[in-house]
């Protein structure tokens, strides 16, 4: 048996590859950068109750966000053995960005992006990830992500630079103060998430011509950042995550403004992911 785990800021999604077939699971998210180790092992024992009963792991494939670093990846692989015990054989942990390269790409070449409640961006020889930008995170990049959708719509509300109609409808949806708003960014645990939660505003009412170019310069610094840094060169870009699911058209719209053909484009790797290590073995 196998498991699987493709782990965001947000949700992490699990899935169990049996002789009877794919069990699959949702949990909180699990991004090292923000989850302390207590939280971590609540959510893996929680895991292991309802999927490893099922008998052994043998191989376990974590792919998240915040593991694209050795210290990270060494701390991950330790909790999820803590958590797990001997119900596991095999870990590998690795960034989510690998993890969405395996299931757009398989075994190609290619140019590959995560839009997410956080953005990354890298090119992928086939097999590993030869060239990746700086992630700087939720308050300095996040570029097009959800995390940027809404700390863009925030900030245009609380400064007062939305039309009336659009923070009429924003402050109907959002009741909260100033000082709640501050409070719950800068005070309260997992910001990134509010802030990623505030981008549904803009799923609802990307009509709008407002909403149409706030999302427009979000994803036209997405796709800077691509040009900046070398790409595409006539390649198209693969895209994964649920603002690329909840946003196609104003982000097929900037890419096509920009010259930059899309190629594959999923809410969620799982499915290639399932492909991809089935295809393994």
């Amino acid at each position: 048996m196998i498991l699987i785990a493709d782990s965001g800021s947000t949700k992490t999604h699990w899935a169990c590859l049996a002789e009877d077939g794919v069990r699959e699971l949702l949990t909180e998210g699990l991004n090292p950068r923000l989850t302390d180790d207590e939280a971590f092992v609540a959510t893996l024992a929680a895991v292991k109750d309802q999927i490893t009963l099922q008998g052994r792991v043998e191989a376990l494939y974590f792919y998240g966000a915040g593991c694209g670093t050795l210290e990270a990846k060494t701390r991950v692989a330790r909790l999820l053995r803590e958590a797990l015990g001997n119900d596991v054989g095999d870990v590998q942990v690795e960034g989510d960005l690998l993890g969405a390269c395996r299931a757009t790409c398989g075994y190609s070449h290619g140019w590959v992006g995560i839009l997410g409640t956080g953005s990354n961006l890298c090119f992928y020889d086939g097999t590993v990830i030869t060239r990746q930008r700086v992630s700087t995170g939720f308050i300095l990049g996040d570029e097009g992500s959800g995390n940027h959708i809404g700390r863009r719509l925030l900030k245009d509300y609380l400064e007062e630079r939305m039309p009336i109609s659009i923070s009429t409808m924003f402050h109907d949806t959002y009741p909260m103060t100033t000082d709640q708003f501050i409070d719950r960014i800068y005070r309260q645990p997992h910001p990134n998430r509010f802030l990623a939660s505030l981008a549904s505003f803009a799923a609802e009412h990307q009509q709008e011509p407002y909403v149409a170019a706030v999302l427009d310069e979000c994803f036209g610094s997405f796709f800077d950042q691509l040009e900046t840094f070398g790409g595409p060169q006539g390649m198209p870009l693969h895209l994964v995550g649920g603002i690329t699911q909840s946003f196609a058209h104003p982000l097929s719209q900037a890419a096509e403004h920009r010259g930059i053909t899309l190629g594959k484009t999923i809410g969620d790797p799982m499915a290639g992911l399932v492909a991809f290590h089935k295809a393994v073995g």
